[in-house]
């Protein structure tokens, strides 16, 4: 800005800020100030290098009163679009059932197929807002929502359809991730080599055609997918182009971290089991080490994920609430960061870094999103508290008092 004719469109002053610009360390600027012009930041510095008087700058200008901005939060693994509940799982883990014994007696995953497929998309749409609703309560303003719960091309259509008409409706970014192999479906059973290439051959070009699909998702593990029919999928999304995402690790080790590496993947999720030459091809392709604590403590798991051996290795990590009925249904993104750090050790530096900066990477969004710097969307988040650390401190508690995505004041 060379005179104070050409004006931002919002500056905030009065606040700190939480920049996250560098590899380390928060980036916190005292006496912050903000400026916003459509939907990017273009300023995020001290408000005494300003080189003209805030109204001079700005056609708005708004005083946060001492409020710590972040940037809007990025919950980076979710299943939120899905019609039912499984409470009565929930019940049943509790009487000593497992994961295991539940998905093979007909509960888990199957059962929710069956509820959403049943499910029109106005219905799926009514039952899920309020959930994406809470995230953003939460402090969050951009989110991956997975398929997965249809297991036919309609139903996922529709899972998809819902979840760009969440982010249509509340102003935020929407992810669309195809969670192509979470379930064999009920019409395919003794035919897994068949169902694997509807989805290859038919089903993911058709969504992706569509422009339904920004990622492809499987899940590798003993009561789903094989390594050899997720590395299937793996090449039919390379042929397109997509980028991929892997459940892996999470209840045995099949080499599943590996496998994403392999493919250069966006991110491998849960990762309890990961070994360690898997943590050095995660380090070696970028691939992201998403971190699903609330899974974790749903489950009552007791082995953790190698967290010192990404940190060594130089592993981003991300954390995200992984959304769903059946093993994680929480609605707060900041409880899941509470229990990374709680159950996981996570500094809280690492896990706020890990719902910004690390998840904006795992979704492709390095470089847009995840910090507060000229040139990124302007998502950010306003709370009334003392210092970074109480996001991760508190359980429960107030969300941020203001919220903006894209340069609009959502609330």
């Amino acid at each position: 800005m060379k005179t104070g004719k050409t004006r931002w469109d919002c500056l905030l002053l009065d606040a700190r800020a939480i920049t996250l610009a560098g590899d380390q360390g928060y980036g916190l600027i005292e006496d912050a100030a903000i400026g916003i012009a459509g939907h990017q930041i273009v300023y995020a510095g001290r408000r005494a290098d300003l080189p003209f008087a805030p109204d001079q700058m700005a056609e708005r200008v708004e005083l946060l009163g001492g409020a710590l901005v972040t940037p809007g939060l990025i919950d980076a693994h979710t299943h939120l679009v899905f019609a039912g509940h499984r409470a009565n799982e929930f019940e049943m883990r509790l009487n000593g059932a497992s994961y295991t014994e539940i998905a093979q007696a007909g509960g888990g995953i199957l059962s929710t197929v069956r509820a959403t497929r049943a499910a029109s998309e106005d219905e799926l749409f009514a039952m899920s807002l309020p959930r994406a609703r809470a995230l953003l309560r939460d402090g969050v303003t951009t989110l991956e929502i997975k398929s997965g719960y249809g297991l036919d091309l309609e139903s996922e259509r529709r899972q998809l359809r819902v979840a760009r008409r969440i982010g249509s409706a509340l102003g935020v970014d929407v992810k669309l991730t195809y969670l192509a192999l979470h379930a064999l479906p009920p019409e395919f059973a003794g035919r897994r080599s068949d169902f694997i290439d509807t989805v290859c051959t038919h089903w993911l070009p058709t969504l992706h055609a569509e422009g339904l699909v920004d990622a492809v998702d499987a899940f590798c593990e003993g009561i789903a997918f094989t390594p050899a029919e997720t590395r299937r999928l793996f090449d039919a999304a390379r042929a397109l182009a997509l980028p991929v995402k892997l459940h892996a690790d999470q209840l045995s080790d099949l080499d599943g971290a590996a496998i994403a590496a392999e493919y250069a993947g966006l991110s491998a999720d849960h990762l309890e089991y990961t070994n360690a030459a898997a943590v050095a091809r995660m380090a070696a392709s970028g691939t992201v080490a998403m971190l699903l604590p609330a899974a974790f403590y749903c489950l009552r798991e007791t082995t953790l994920p190698p967290i010192d051996a990404f940190r060594a290795a130089g592993v981003a990590m991300a954390v995200a609430s992984d959304l769903n009925p059946g093993t994680s249904p929480i609605l707060s993104l900041r409880l899941a960061m509470n229990q990374a750090c709680t159950l996981f050790r996570l500094t809280p530096e690492e896990a706020i870094r890990g719902a910004t900066v690390h998840a904006a990477t795992a979704l492709g969004l390095s470089g847009r999103k995840g910090r507060l710097v000229p040139g990124h969307d302007a998502d950010l988040a306003v709370w009334e508290i003392g210092s970074p650390a109480e996001l991760c401190y508190w359980i429960g508690g107030p969300g941020p008092s203001a919220l903006f995505a894209g340069g609009e004041r959502l609330y």
